[in-house]
């Protein structure tokens, strides 16, 4: 027997197909049931990758008792947040309001109409740990829902003003300048664990968007803090067992303080935040660990999560045979075994068991999550480099990865979500075109990552964008695409395209992004109240539209737009996108100064819009080997806030950052501007160095 999500497209939906519950997609024929016949529905969201999800479906939605109750007294609907992040977004926020928290699997019961009067999250199937059972509560809502609708009502009604007060127009919040920014890195400062990186306490998320802003604010003021809280974090992630020692990519989050034990799902997106942080950090300190780790992490990416037609799919599970991590754990025997028979030494043997932390007694449930076993420290370097012996110790656990990856190929794998989601895509073309261009460029080395950015870059073109009006869709899976693409797909993609461009200088890349720019505005700003909508105003109607500015796991879509805005008005000279953006971010500069921790990535918005962008032009053929050696000067150097734009003197006609700039003597040239002041023009790429160096560091300009 199969219900109706046995017709869609989402693994995530059709993992509950043969459930004895009668699921309905999110769709109109749901609520037409649930007002034909006066029910509640029983919204249910969560996402392929979600270990709490999969045991609530075996618990309760695989249960034919409970399964009758849902049936008779409600209408079930079933949603997959990573194809509907609006629908998510509405609902969390009733949930968190009347619980006090989220998360996934979200149970909400909602009117006919979709207004939310009961939320929730993981309900067990009987009462524990003051948790009531699922059956209790859909008793209880039932209840309710026949006798007590005033109180219902009263609810629904108080969630419309909270509704109501989200959609009222933006008004600036303060002036944002300099000290928004040093109250912002305070802010994040605050919380920063100081023996293990990252915030304190348990449970430990990656804070990628919130470190590569205090990164910039070393970049700006020479700070050595600030550099040492985001290089100290990466590496103390990158050492734990949050990283996949053996096979490269991070986890979702470490469930302890010290990034031992994750929850082990991985996820493209946080994968696309932590690369681009890497890429960063080996930018500014050359540290070899962080590059490694990001090369790591992206060969991750080439090999087991991108398609055959290059776009990148979204998740890896977290259980596989029925159990959580079985898929990336190790017994202490087992693993020496494996090690033994791809022919280690006894000796090499025992320094990668040592470096590893692998004991009989093992971490996790009597088995090994490898983690680097000697902590990181703020000034640390990489532990394969301390003595003259370790050389020997990082060759054997290179091939030990290599050998140890092998057999884990034989076990059977967590399953793999092949969605192809259009931002979570952009943000990765943008952390492996950033890769590219910092990475030996034009090395054969750094070759697989162009080409990979290149593959990603035009399936999305070809696929998921429109190139006559510049809209962009949500998803692609299994040859459909579908779903009308919200903001932060239309700016992630953008943005993307934008760092394709900074790495080829093709101007196919520019001219999308400026596409899918101005459809961002057309349909998602609005003018009277002063912001961008997360859903484009042809979208289908919700109870209402959302707008959330602050991040989540991910960028959101509000700064991933404004700091495309800021690109664009910057290539482009267009004032209208800085006019917008800046209205934006003048609304929100309390809250970015107060709460930074949560607008991780408009705090880099904000630093270019105070700071300003650097702006370099190269000058030349891209072919040539002094065009070459200058873009490859360009990309080792981090400089926040950089624009490229380069290529022949004949090209960028009418862009004022082309304005004038000529090859110098027949040889290409590079010219870094800021504040509408250059430095001198050259050819030499140590002199470039030097002035982007220089150009990085904090000195507003006129706003």
């Amino acid at each position: 027997m199969t219900n109706r999500l046995i017709d869609e497209t989402s693994p995530y939906l059709r993992q509950h197909a043969h459930n004895p519950v009668d699921w309905h997609p999110w769709g109109d024929e749901a609520f037409a049931k649930a007002r034909a016949e006066d029910r509640p529905i029983l919204l249910s969201v969560g996402y392929a990758a979600c270990h709490w999800c999969h045991v609530m479906e075996r618990e309760s939605f695989e249960d034919a008792a409970t399964a009758q109750l849902m049936n008779e007294w409600f209408v079930p609907v079933k949603v997959d947040r990573e194809e509907r992040p609006d629908v998510d977004a509405i609902y969390m926020q009733a949930t968190q309001a009347m619980t006090g928290h989220g998360g996934w699997p979200m149970t909400v019961f909602l009117t006919p109409d979709g207004e939310p009067f009961v939320a929730g999250t993981y309900f067990p199937p009987e009462d524990r740990h003051g948790m009531p059972s699922f059956r209790r509560v859909l008793r209880a809502v039932a209840e309710a829902w026949r006798t007590q609708r005033e109180k219902v009502e009263r609810t629904t009604s108080a969630l419309r003003d909270m509704y109501a007060e989200a959609a009222r127009a933006a008004v600036p919040s303060g002036t944002l300048d300099d000290d928004t920014l040093v109250r912002a890195v305070r802010s994040i400062a605050a919380t920063y664990d100081r023996d293990r990186g990252g915030t304190k306490g348990a449970p430990k998320f990656p804070p990628a968007m919130a470190y590569d802003f205090l990164l910039r604010r070393w970049a700006r003021t020479g700070d050595p803090s600030l550099l040492d809280m985001a290089a100290h974090t990466f590496r103390a992630m990158a050492r734990g067992g949050i990283y996949d020692q053996v096979g490269g990519g991070f986890h979702r989050y470490a469930v302890d303080a010290i990034w031992l034990v994750p929850h082990f799902e991985k996820m493209l997106y946080d994968n696309a935040l932590l690369s681009r942080l890497g890429v960063h950090l080996w930018q500014a300190t050359g540290d070899a660990e962080a590059r490694r780790v990001t090369e790591e992490t992206l060969r991750w990416v080439a090999r087991e999560m991108t398609a055959p037609s290059g776009g990148f799919y979204a998740t890896l599970d977290a259980d596989s045979e029925g159990h959580e991590g079985k898929f990336y754990v190790w017994d202490h025997d087992d693993l020496r075994e494996a090690l033994d028979a791809s022919g280690f030494s006894p000796g090499d043997i025992e320094a990668v068991v040592h470096y590893w932390g692998v004991t009989p007694m093992g971490n996790f449930e009597g088995h090994n999550i490898p983690f680097v076993s000697r902590p990181s420290t703020a000034d640390d370097v990489e532990p394969a480099a301390e003595e003259g012996s370790d050389a020997s110790l990082a060759d054997a656990v290179r091939r030990a990865k290599h050998a140890l990856l092998a057999v884990r190929a034989h076990r059977v794998r967590p399953a793999r979500d092949e969605k192809i989601l259009a931002m979570w895509n952009g943000i990765m073309l943008r952390a492996v075109a950033e890769a590219a261009r910092a990475f030996d460029p034009g090395s054969e080395g750094s070759a697989w990552l162009r080409d990979l950015a290149l593959r990603n870059g035009e399936f999305l073109a070809s696929t998921l964008v429109d190139p006559a009006t510049g809209r962009v869709m949500r998803v692609h899976m299994e040859g459909v695409t579908r779903i009308p693409g919200f903001l932060e797909d239309h700016a992630g993609v953008a943005l993307g395209f934008l760092a394709l461009w900074a790495l080829t200088f093709d101007e196919r890349w520019l001219d999308l992004a400026r596409r899918i720019g101005e459809a961002t505005v057309q349909w998602f700003w609005d003018e009277e109240v002063g912001a961008f909508f997360d859903t484009a105003s042809d979208a289908e109607r919700l109870v209402t539209r959302p707008r959330d500015p602050t991040d989540n796991a991910t960028p959101s879509g509000t700064s991933l737009a404004v700091e495309l805005l800021l690109v664009l008005a910057d290539v482009t000279g267009d004032e209208g996108y800085r006019r917008r953006a800046d209205r934006v971010l003048a609304s929100l500069a309390e809250p970015l100064a107060r709460h930074a921790p949560a607008f991780g990535h408009l705090l880099g918005a904000a630093d270019m819009a105070v700071d300003g962008a650097v702006e370099l032009v190269l000058v030349g053929d891209p072919a040539t080997a002094g065009f070459r050696a200058l873009a490859a000067a360009a990309g080792r150097r981090y400089v926040p806030s950089l624009v490229v734009e380069g290529g022949p003197e004949r090209s960028g006609h009418g862009r004022p950052l082309r304005a004038g700039r000529t090859a110098i003597g027949g040889r290409a040239t590079a010219y870094v501007c800021r504040h509408a002041t250059c430095d001198l023009p050259t050819s030499d790429p140590a002199v470039l160095d030097r002035q982007l160096a220089a150009a990085g560091r904090s000195a507003p300009g006129p706003r």
